[in-house]
């Protein structure tokens, strides 16, 4: 092994394209994974030249190298690491070195919720503007594609999630978007403060030449905002006075202000397509990035009035029985599930899959208030159950097919059906992609002739 080399821990997709990244660079690189499946994936990256390591971890390996990259995935607390952070050996992240070679602005967002959502709402609302746009990060696309494309992208968007943000020493995004925290990944983090913190960071790098967008429910962060060295944008509901600078969620319309002056134009909430107040926050937030990027209010308008949403997430998927199904896979944690329940009345709510040391408990009032049957499914069921126990009627099933199959027994005219997980996939499915898939699949089942 040829020092001094940097070690990439991981063998998903972010880890074997930074790899590769740095290869092209001139570094000597090795990757190392536990996982014995990534053979296959380790032999392509030995042809171009990088070291791969399968199975279990080598502490030397550790030790020697001048800077480790961490994958997402990968929890900071494993002993290797913290012995090599002892050790004065940078420990860095994806976002943090590929951020760091990227020379035009970057338009970052983070949350526990809406994420994609926003991103992709930025993607669109940039190249409205005909502006080459790369967009990356959590939302599935490496940051260090951006380096492959042959006419460089004159912006960079990236979703961002608390893990990447976990080890980032200098991301410095230019418009920075936090839209809520809320409590998630409790089995990676010693506490919410803690959790809460890393979303913050996202802030930490910026001067009064950046934008920090704030969703409406963090204006509890006093000290925090008052920390901001960029300039913040708030998002207001409609009972707050408007801000100085920021979005007003009015009860007919979403208006715009920078230095205490509304701007022209407006977003009428009557036109918009995608349900649920938590959107219209989604859309404020996304709207105000892209006015802080130079697009005309114009083409704001345009894209948002047709914007459909994303796939899994409150994704109309077909009527069974003139009973309208929706797929909401993408909410896995609480307060996903919360805001999708919050539009509809008579549900027949489907939720379950991994277990992420969540309190459920949070769910008991919307669950009361408007669900009538719980059917609960994967390795959280019991834990759930036992949260919301008294709050309707629940009934537990063992796939995703017997699920759909007792919903449809279940439900009466003007109830509707939706899977909202409140739980990661992986007890049961690869991603929240495959589950959403299969639960549209099971409604095919039932609609066929």
């Amino acid at each position: 092994m040829s020092h001094p080399y940097i070690l990439v821990v991981g063998l998903g997709k972010s880890g074997i394209a930074m790899a590769r990244f740095l290869k092209k660079r001139g570094n000597s690189v090795v990757i190392t994974d536990s996982d014995p499946n990534m053979k296959k994936k380790a032999k392509a990256l030995e042809k171009m030249g990088i070291t791969t390591e399968i199975g279990p971890h080598n502490a030397t390996t550790f030790d020697r190298a001048r800077m480790i990259i961490a994958s997402p995935g990968i929890p900071l607390d494993m002993p290797h690491l913290k012995r090599a952070a002892q050790r004065k050996i940078p420990i860095r992240g994806e976002l943090d070195v590929a951020a760091e070679q990227i020379k035009v602005p970057v338009v970052a967002v983070t949350g526990t919720n809406g994420k994609t959502t926003v991103t992709t709402l930025i993607d669109l609302l940039l190249k409205s503007s005909h502006t080459a746009v790369f967009t990356g990060g959590n939302i599935g696309v490496p940051l260090t594609r951006y380096f492959d494309e042959d006419v460089p992208a004159t912006v960079v968007v990236a979703e961002v999630s608390s893990f990447q943000l976990d080890t980032a020493m200098a991301f410095k995004p230019h418009v920075a978007v936090l839209l809520n925290i809320t409590p998630d990944h409790m089995d990676r983090y010693s506490s919410f403060a803690a959790y809460a913190g890393s979303k913050w960071s996202i802030f930490a790098h910026q001067d009064k030449n950046d934008v920090a967008i704030l969703g409406s429910s963090l204006s509890t962060y006093k000290k925090e905002i008052q920390a901001l060295k960029a300039t913040p944008f708030f998002i207001r509901p409609a009972h707050e006075t408007p801000p100085e600078n920021g979005a007003h969620i009015q009860e007919k319309s979403i208006r715009f202000y920078t230095r205490g002056k509304q701007m022209a134009g407006k977003l009428l909430i009557s036109k918009i397509r995608i349900k649920g107040k938590h959107n219209l926050e989604n859309i404020a937030a996304s709207a105000l990035a892209a006015l802080c990027m130079g697009t005309p209010m114009a083409d704001i308008e345009q894209i948002v009035y047709h914007f459909p949403g994303l796939e899994h997430r409150m994704e109309f998927s077909g009527y069974v029985n003139g009973i309208p199904y929706y797929n909401d896979s993408k909410a896995t944690n609480p307060d996903a599930v919360i805001k999708a329940v919050s539009c509809f009345k008579n549900l027949i709510l489907i939720m379950g899959g991994k277990e992420k040391n969540t309190d459920f408990s949070s769910l008991k009032s919307s669950v009361t208030s408007r669900v009538k049957h719980l059917i609960l499914m994967g390795e959280a069921a019991n834990n759930i159950q036992k949260a919301l126990r008294g709050s309707c009627d629940i009934t537990q099933v063992g796939t995703m097919a017997s699920a759909v199959a007792l919903a449809r027994t279940l439900a009466r005219k003007n109830d509707t059906v939706m899977l909202s997980p409140a739980c990661a996939s992986f007890d049961m499915y690869s991603s929240y992609g495959h589950r959403g898939d299969d639960f549209k699949h099971q409604i095919k089942q039932l609609t066929m002739p």
